[in-house]
């Protein structure tokens, strides 16, 4: 083999795992099913959108919302529902918006099909519940989807939300990941933080309520419309 068809070879080789990097984990990739990563570029509006809870620290954020009149939309895992349904349910109560997050946060990227229903359809039918009324959106740990997905979002009618910027509340200091927020609004974004870590009981999460309680009243103050994803995608239609 020649060295041309080698580098032939090998550049067919890396197109194909870039590819498939992206199917599973590019916000804009619809592959494994319907999936969304921002909204109406005309309007002022974001979406703050909140994964791995609910915790026993989600009232902490419920507060600077509802002092500030922001919505947003939490993304809980089912068995965190169950563990502390009255968390949980002051969520939906105060006027947020519920998606699933699967039932216990799982990797579902090399698992069976099967796995992936079983994960999801467990975390609907948790939310439900606890909550009295199934969500419509969906988004995978990680961000990672996989086979399996396109088929149980059909059925359970979800849309799958992916994020425009991502905070790193798991990592960064709070005044960290407001900038690093701040600095990515554009009209329809979708921000990604966490009210939670995984599947740890009692997660410390002073970072994600620091960066809060930074980015909130200055995107209030920047004349920003705090709303859900499903507000922020049926002004896109």
């Amino acid at each position: 083999m020649g060295g041309r068809d080698a580098g032939v070879i090998e550049w067919a080789a890396a197109g194909a795992i870039g590819g498939a990097a992206w199917a599973v984990r590019g916000r804009s990739s619809a592959v494994f099913g319907p999936s969304v990563w921002r909204g109406d570029r005309a309007r002022r509006a974001i979406a703050l959108t909140f994964d791995d809870g609910p915790s026993e620290s989600t009232a902490e954020i419920l507060r600077v919302l509802e002092s500030y009149g922001a919505k947003a939309t939490f993304f809980q895992c089912g068995a965190h529902a169950e563990r502390l349904p009255e968390e949980a349910r002051a969520v939906s109560a105060a006027g947020h918006e519920i998606g699933n997050h699967t039932y216990t946060h799982a990797r579902l990227w090399l698992r069976s099909a099967a796995y992936v229903r079983a994960e999801v359809e467990r975390g609907q039918v948790a939310l439900e519940r606890v909550h009295g009324r199934a969500p419509r959106l969906f988004r995978a740990p990680y961000g990672v989807r996989w086979f399996g997905l396109r088929e149980v979002q059909r059925r359970l009618g979800l849309t799958g939300v992916m994020w425009t910027a991502l905070g790193r509340d798991w990592k960064l200091p709070g005044e960290s990941v407001a900038g690093r927020l701040l600095g990515s609004c554009r009209n329809g974004a979708i921000f990604c933080l966490h009210d939670g870590r995984m599947m740890e009981a009692r997660p410390d999460v002073r970072n994600t309520v620091e960066a809060v309680k930074r980015l909130v009243p200055k995107l209030v103050e920047e004349g920003w419309k705090l709303e859900t994803v499903s507000q922020l995608l049926r002004a896109s239609t």
